[in-house]
């Protein structure tokens, strides 16, 4: 059997990184869209009940984009510690494995 070659560096954390990056990405722009909708309908009521026209710019600037950079920022983290934990435990069950 030809051994394994590990080349400089570690790659697995690299592509961790790349994959947290990128579900904290999709997990933003899916709180952006989610409460855009629920602050654009929230507007939308208060506007027919008080018989007054419907600024949209509120819901973009004041309620979506800082729910956006709220949640991204968190599930950045949640989402590198829960690459980093399972990377780890890889690799301890790798250990196990070739011990066994």
């Amino acid at each position: 059997m030809a051994a394994r070659v590990r080349r400089s560096g570690n790659p697995r954390l690299t592509i961790a990184l790349v994959r947290a990056l990128l579900v904290a990405f999709l997990v933003m722009l899916l709180s952006f869209a989610i409460s855009l909708l629920l602050a654009i309908a929230g507007l939308l009521i208060v506007a027919a009940s008080q018989g007054t026209p419907v600024d949209m710019t509120f819901a973009y600037r004041h309620v979506a984009a800082p729910v956006a950079m709220v949640v991204g920022p968190i599930v950045l983290v949640l989402s590198l510690v829960m690459e980093i934990r399972h990377d780890r435990q890889a690799k301890a069950l790798a250990s196990i494995e070739r011990a066994g």
